[in-house]
C-alpha cells in the first residue's frame, strides 16, 4: 500500500569509524550542548547502620544472624570475609538489612580492593526507587564501573522519569568509553522520547545500524516511539520497513504515529493490514486505536470502537476507559468525558490512578466543585489518593474552582511530592493573590530538595510582575537562568517562555515601557523571539504610541518570517499601528493579507473606529459582507463603537437590530452598553437610561459608567448622581467614578459640590490610577509619570507650558477643571499640570516647529487638559496626537478628531 511504502532511514550525521564510540561525539566533555559531566566524589561514606529487630527462626540463615561475626573482627579483613559479605547481600530483603552489610564492606575497605563489589551493590540499590541518591553517590566512588551497574541505574531513572539524572549517567558512561548494548538502548531511546531529544536519538539509532542491533523487535519498537514521539512520520515509517521481524507491539507503535499525526483513515487501515499479516491485535492494540479517535476528537468513532471489542472476544479495561476519557478532555467535551466515567463505573470498571488524573480536569473546565469532590471521594474509596498525579489534579481542581483551604489541606496531607504538584500549590497561592505566600513556598520546596522548574518560576514571575514587584521579578529571572543553565539543552525555549510570561506581567501591571525594555535586554542574551513574543510586544508599542519601535519590531518580525499564529501577529500589527496614530499604515498591513479571517476584518474595523472614521468602519464591513464572510459579535462590538464616537445614533439602531435577524449574532451586554454610549453620546440621556430599564440584562459597572462620562459631556447633573449612585454601589473603591461626579458638578457650575466630593474622597482614601504619559523622541522613551519632578529639563518644560497658559488666558479660555488645595481653596486655574501637557511641551521643545507631537497617557484625559491640548495645536501651529484608555485625539487648529465626545 502507498501509505507504507518502503522510504530509507535518516541519514546518520557521523562518518564510520573504527571506534564503536564515534556516533556519540557529541557526548564528548568538550561540547557543552548536551549535559554538564558529573564531578565525582571519591570519597567513602559509610551509610546508617540501622539495628535489626530479631525475627523469628526460619529454615535459611538470615543476614542478621551473621552481623555479630562482623562486628567482632572489624580490624581484619580478608577475601572469606568479603564473600560471606557478598554472599549476604544476595540474601538481603529489607533496604535497612542492605545499608548495614554496605557499611561493614566499607569498614573492610572492600570497594578499593574490588569493584565488583560496589557495581554489585549499585544494582542493588537500584532495585528500591528510595535508595536511587544512594546508588548514584555510590557509583561516584567506584573506581571501576561496569556497564551493569550504569544499565542498573539508568533503567531506574527511566522508571522514576528522573530524565536529568538518566542522561547525566549516560553521559558519565559513554565519556569512559562504554557503549549501551541492545537490552539498554531502548531504555536511552524511550528517555529520547520522553524529552523530545530527536536529535540525541538519531546518534543512538546511528549507534545501533553500526552495531547491527537493528533488526532486533525491541530496539526497532523504541525507535518507532521515538520518532513517532517526536513527530518523525516518515522515520517512523522507515524503521518499521526495516524490521525482519514485527510483533504486535510494533504494529501498534506505527499505528499510535499515524493516530498522532491524525491521520485516522490511514491508522484504521494499518490496523486491518496487521490483521491480514497474521498478527492478532491485542488489548493495547485495540486501546490505541480506539484512544487515538478520541483525542483526535471522534468520539463516535472511539464509541464504536469501543462496542466492538467485546465482539471479537476482548472485554475493555480500564485502559480502554481511560483512552476515550481523556481525549474527550483534551477536545474539550468535557460533559461527554463526564459520560463516560459515569458509564464505566456503571460498566461495571473501576478507575484507576489514570483515570481520575484525566477526569478531574474536566470538573476544573466546568468549574463543578461538588462532583470534583464527589470524584475525590472515590478516589479515596479505592486507595489511590497517595499518588502525586492524582493529589496534583485534586490540588488543581479544587483551587480552579475557588476552593484553596482544600487544595492547601490536601498539598499538606500529601505524603509523595513531585515538582509538578508544588507549581499546582504555587500557582493557587498567585490565583488567590497571594504572592509573598506562593514565594514562601518556593523556598520551602527548595529547602525540602525539589528543584523548581520553568513552570515554578513562570508562574511566581507572573504573579510578581502583575503586582508591580519589579526587583523580586527580575531576581527570580536571575535566578531561573541559572536553573536553565544546568539543563542546557532545553534552555533555550524555557528562557523564551520566561521572558515572555515576565514581559505580559508588566502589560498587565500598566507598565509596557517595562516590557520593552525585557525585550531588548532578552535580545541581549541571545534568544529568539516566538511568536506570543509579538502578540504580547505589539499591544505594549500601542499603549504607549510607540510607532517607532513598533516598526522595528515590524521588521524583525518579518525577518523571522513566522508561519505561527500569523493572521493573529497581523491583527495585533493593525491594532498597534491604529493606536499609534497611523491609520495608513495600519490599512496597508490590512490590504497585504491575502488571506483575511474575520479577527483581522474586526481589527480593521476597530482602527478605523479608534480614529473616529465610522465611514471607513462602514466601507470595510461591507466589503466584508461581499466577500461572503460572516461577523461575529466583536465585528458589531466595533461597529457599535464606531456610531458612538461619531454620534451616529441612526446608524447605531441599525446595526443593533440586524444582528441577531440577519446575521444570527445575539446581543450581548457588551452591545448593549455600546448603544448606551451611543443615545448618551447623542445628548439622549433620558431614552438611553429607559434603554438601560428595558434591557434582558443587569446593567453592570461598564455601562452605569458609559452613561456617567456621558452625562459628564452634557453637564447633566441629575442622570449624572443616578448613575454614580449605582456605580458607587457596584465599586465602592474606584476613585475614578467619584472623579467623573465631581467634572460634572464643575461643568455645572456646582463647586460647593465638587469639593464636597473631593473631601470625601479624602476622607475615605480613596486613590486614582497614577497617571503616566509617555512619548518618543527620536529613538528614545520619555515617562512622565504622576507626582514625580525628576525630569531633567523639567524647568524649561514649565516655562513653556507657562508662555502657551498666558497666551490661552489672553484667548479668553478658563480651565474647566480646577484643583483644589487641602484648605478647599481655589488654586491658580492653570496649575492642573497634568501628565500629558508636560510631554506635550516636551515634545514642543525637543523637536522641530511644526512636527507633529505624539502622547500616550494611561488614563482618559481631563476636561482641562483636553480643551489646552486642543488650543496649543492652534497657538503653535502643529498637529498634536493624544491617544487615552478611550480615544485617539488627533488635534489640529483647535479642533479634536473625538468631536468632543470622548
Amino acid at each position: 500500500m502507498e501509505i507504507l511504502h518502503s522510504g530509507s532511514l535518516p541519514p546518520h550525521p557521523f562518518p564510520s569509524s573504527p571506534f564503536p564510540d564515534t556516533c556519540f561525539l557529541h557526548l564528548s566533555p568538550h561540547n557543552r550542548n548536551f549535559f554538564p559531566l558529573p564531578k565525582s566524589k571519591f570519597r567513602v561514606s559509610t551509610p546508617r547502620i540501622i539495628g535489626f529487630k530479631h525475627s523469628t527462626v526460619s529454615n535459611h540463615i538470615h543476614p542478621q544472624t551473621l552481623l555479630p561475626s562482623f562486628v567482632d573482627t572489624l580490624t581484619n579483613s580478608s577475601p572469606t570475609e568479603i564473600g560471606d559479605s557478598i554472599s549476604l547481600l544476595n540474601r538481603c530483603s529489607t533496604l535497612s538489612e542492605f545499608r548495614q552489610i554496605h557499611g561493614r564492606i566499607v569498614k573492610l575497605n572492600a570497594l578499593k580492593w574490588k569493584s565488583s563489589i560496589g557495581n554489585k551493590l549499585v544494582v542493588l540499590y537500584c532495585k528500591n526507587q528510595w535508595s536511587l541518591e544512594d546508588a548514584r553517590k555510590l557509583l561516584d566512588e567506584i573506581p571501576n564501573r561496569t556497564v551493569p551497574a550504569y544499565a542498573a541505574l539508568i533503567r531506574s531513572y527511566c522508571r522514576s522519569e528522573q530524565w536529568d539524572e538518566l542522561f547525566s549517567v549516560f553521559r558519565l558512561m559513554v565519556y569512559e568509553g562504554m557503549l549501551p548494548d541492545k537490552y539498554l538502548v531502548p531504555t536511552i531511546l524511550k528517555a529520547c522520547s520522553a524529552m523530545l531529544l530527536l536529535r540525541i536519538g538519531k546518534m543512538v539509532h546511528g549507534f545501533v545500524i553500526r552495531k547491527s542491533v537493528e533488526s532486533d523487535v525491541f530496539v526497532g519498537n523504541a525507535l518507532i516511539h521515538l520518532y513517532s514521539n517526536c513527530g518523525d512520520l516518515g522515520s517512523s515509517r522507515s524503521v518499521f520497513h526495516s524490521m525482519q521481524e514485527r510483533d504486535v507491539v510494533s504494529w501498534t507503535a506505527l499505528i499510535s504515529a499515524y493516530m498522532e499525526e491524525g491521520l485516522l483513515d490511514e491508522a484504521k487501515h494499518i490496523f486491518h493490514l496487521m490483521q491480514l499479516d497474521g498478527v492478532k491485535p491485542d488489548l493495547i492494540s485495540w486501546s490505541a486505536l480506539l484512544s487515538g479517535f478520541a483525542r483526535n476528537g471522534e468520539i463516535d468513532l472511539a464509541l464504536e470502537t469501543l462496542e466492538e471489542m467485546p465482539e471479537r472476544g476482548l472485554q475493555p479495561t480500564v485502559n480502554s476507559w481511560n483512552g476515550i476519557i481523556s481525549g474527550c478532555v483534551q477536545n474539550g467535551y468535557l460533559e461527554d468525558a463526564l459520560d463516560m466515567f459515569s458509564r464505566m463505573l456503571w460498566y461495571p470498571e473501576d478507575p484507576n490512578i489514570i483515570t481520575i488524573a484525566s477526569i478531574l480536569p474536566a470538573c476544573t473546565g466546568l468549574k463543578a466543585l461538588r462532583l470534583g469532590k464527589a470524584i475525590h471521594g472515590i478516589a479515596v474509596k479505592h486507595g489511590i489518593v497517595g499518588n502525586v498525579y492524582v493529589e496534583g489534579s485534586v490540588i488543581d481542581m479544587y483551587s480552579k474552582c475557588g476552593s484553596y483551604d482544600y487544595a492547601e489541606k490536601v498539598f499538606v496531607k500529601a505524603e509523595n511530592k513531585n515538582t509538578a504538584m508544588w507549581n499546582e500549590m504555587i500557582a493557587a497561592y498567585v490565583n488567590e493573590g497571594k504572592v509573598e505566600d506562593a514565594l514562601g513556598l518556593l523556598r520551602s520546596m527548595q529547602k525540602d530538595g525539589w528543584k523548581p522548574d520553568v513552570i515554578t518560576y513562570n508562574t511566581i514571575l507572573s504573579g510578581h510582575a502583575r503586582n508591580g514587584l519589579k526587583t523580586q521579578a527580575s531576581e527570580l529571572l536571575s535566578e531561573m537562568v541559572q536553573m536553565a543553565n544546568k539543563v542546557f539543552f532545553r534552555i533555550d525555549g524555557r528562557n523564551t517562555v520566561s521572558w515572555n510570561a515576565l514581559m505580559a506581567g508588566y502589560i498587565n501591571n500598566k507598565q509596557p515601557e517595562e516590557a520593552l525594555k525585557l525585550f531588548l535586554e532578552m535580545l541581549g542574551e541571545g534568544l529568539q523571539p516566538s511568536s506570543i513574543t509579538f502578540m504580547i510586544l505589539f499591544p505594549a508599542c500601542g499603549d504607549i504610541a510607540a510607532i517607532r519601535f513598533g516598526r522595528g519590531l515590524h521588521g524583525y518580525a518579518a525577518k523571522c518570517q513566522l508561519d505561527e499564529l500569523k493572521n493573529a501577529i497581523t491583527s495585533a500589527l493593525i491594532d498597534m499601528y491604529a493606536k499609534c496614530g497611523s491609520i495608513l499604515d495600519a490599512k496597508s498591513v490590512f490590504d497585504s493579507e491575502v488571506e483575511k479571517d474575520v479577527p483581522l476584518w474586526n481589527a480593521m474595523i476597530s482602527a478605523f473606529s479608534v480614529h473616529g472614521m465610522a465611514r471607513n468602519a462602514f466601507a470595510v464591513f461591507e466589503q466584508m459582507e461581499l466577500l461572503g464572510i460572516l461577523p461575529d459579535h466583536i465585528t458589531f462590538v466595533s461597529l457599535l463603537s464606531a456610531c458612538a464616537r461619531d454620534g451616529l445614533v441612526e446608524e447605531g439602531w441599525k446595526y443593533f437590530n440586524s444582528m441577531e435577524i440577519s446575521y444570527g449574532v445575539a446581543a450581548t451586554l457588551e452591545h448593549y452598553t455600546c448603544m448606551v454610549g451611543i443615545l448618551g453620546g447623542a445628548g439622549l440621556l433620558d431614552e438611553a437610561l429607559d434603554f438601560i430599564r428595558q434591557m434582558p440584562y443587569p446593567p453592570d459597572a461598564c455601562m452605569w459608567a458609559t452613561l456617567l462620562q456621558a452625562c459628564r459631556v452634557h453637564s447633566n447633573p441629575e442622570i449624572g448622581e443616578r448613575a454614580a449612585k449605582a456605580l458607587f454601589e457596584l465599586e465602592p473603591d474606584n476613585a475614578t467614578n467619584y472623579m467623573l461626579l465631581s467634572n460634572i458638578y464643575v461643568s455645572s457650575g456646582m463647586w460647593d459640590f465638587a469639593k464636597n466630593l473631593r473631601s470625601f474622597m479624602r476622607g475615605r482614601k480613596l486613590l486614582t490610577i497614577k497617571e503616566c504619559s509617555y512619548l518618543t523622541v527620536g529613538s528614545h522613551m520619555c515617562t512622565f509619570k504622576g507626582g514625580e519632578s525628576s525630569h531633567p529639563e523639567l524647568e524649561e518644560i514649565l516655562e513653556t507650558w507657562d508662555n502657551l497658559a498666558r497666551k490661552m488666558e489672553l484667548s479668553g479660555y478658563f480651565p474647566l477643571d480646577p484643583v483644589f488645595d487641602d484648605e478647599e481653596k481655589e488654586l491658580d486655574p492653570f496649575s492642573c499640570l497634568h501628565t500629558e501637557k508636560l510631554a506635550i511641551c516636551f515634545g514642543i521643545i525637543s523637536s522641530n516647529a511644526y512636527r507633529p507631537v505624539h502622547v500616550s497617557k494611561n488614563i482618559r484625559m481631563c476636561i482641562d487638559c483636553h480643551t489646552s491640548a486642543k488650543l496649543i495645536s492652534k497657538i503653535d501651529g502643529r498637529e498634536i496626537f493624544v491617544k487615552d484608555v478611550c480615544f485617539y485625539h488627533h488635534m489640529k487648529d483647535g479642533i479634536c478628531s473625538c468631536q468632543d465626545r470622548w
